[in-house]
């Protein structure tokens, strides 16, 4: 279903909706800073096995989750000093980072190396979302696997009968964040998409 949100000021009552949607284990899907994504409360078990069934993905994909800030990121992922000095200034921001997972991450969101993908977006409808619920979303493109992502809401709600709600704040982008590893000696970009990669090179 369809619901329109002002994409700079969302209106509280709609955020509400879906956030009320996200905590009795529905699958939503939002405008981010990158393109439209589909996601679910990060610590809905049942919630992540619908995810994968309506977005036909194995349960070999992994998943990244979104954050609503750097103080969130912490409580998921180990940030030494040197990782927190160079993704705070990227933060929030078109960028996933690969970084080394704390107890707190459920164990399906996480490699078989210990390590999650996590995004804060830049975004005031995700980051409103993000706030309001209080938990991370696990997210995922909006589009089947290996295909160019969805512009349209009203195609992402064709396209996914599954989802309880589509926040329509109209048409999205394009390109994906860019995915950068911190996992090991040096930071290593492991999918280029938007914004400024030089820094990490």
């Amino acid at each position: 279903m369809l619901l329109e949100i002002n994409p700079d000021t969302p209106e509280p009552r709609k955020i509400q909706r879906a956030v009320d949607a996200l905590r009795s284990g529905e699958i939503i899907a939002y405008p981010t800073d990158t393109v439209y994504g589909i996601g679910c409360d990060l610590f809905n078990k049942k919630a992540l096995d619908r995810l994968y069934q309506i977005k036909g993905l194995p349960r070999s994909r992994l998943l990244s989750f979104m954050c609503r800030d750097l103080a969130e990121v912490s409580r998921f992922a180990m940030l030494h000093d040197g990782i927190f000095r160079q993704i705070r200034r990227h933060l929030p921001g078109p960028f996933c980072f690969i970084l080394n997972a704390t107890r707190e991450v459920p164990r399906i969101v996480q490699s078989s190396r210990k390590t999650v993908g996590i995004r804060v977006p830049a975004h005031p409808v995700t980051q409103a979302l993000l706030e309001a619920l209080g938990n991370p979303i696990v997210n995922t493109t909006a589009s089947r696997p290996d295909k160019v992502p969805n512009l349209d809401p009203s195609e992402i709600d064709d396209e996914f009968p599954g989802l309880a709600l589509v926040l329509d704040a109209g048409p999205g982008g394009t390109v994906p964040s860019s995915v950068v590893d911190f996992t090991g000696d040096e930071a290593v970009v492991i999918r280029e998409g938007l914004g400024n990669l030089q820094l990490f090179r």
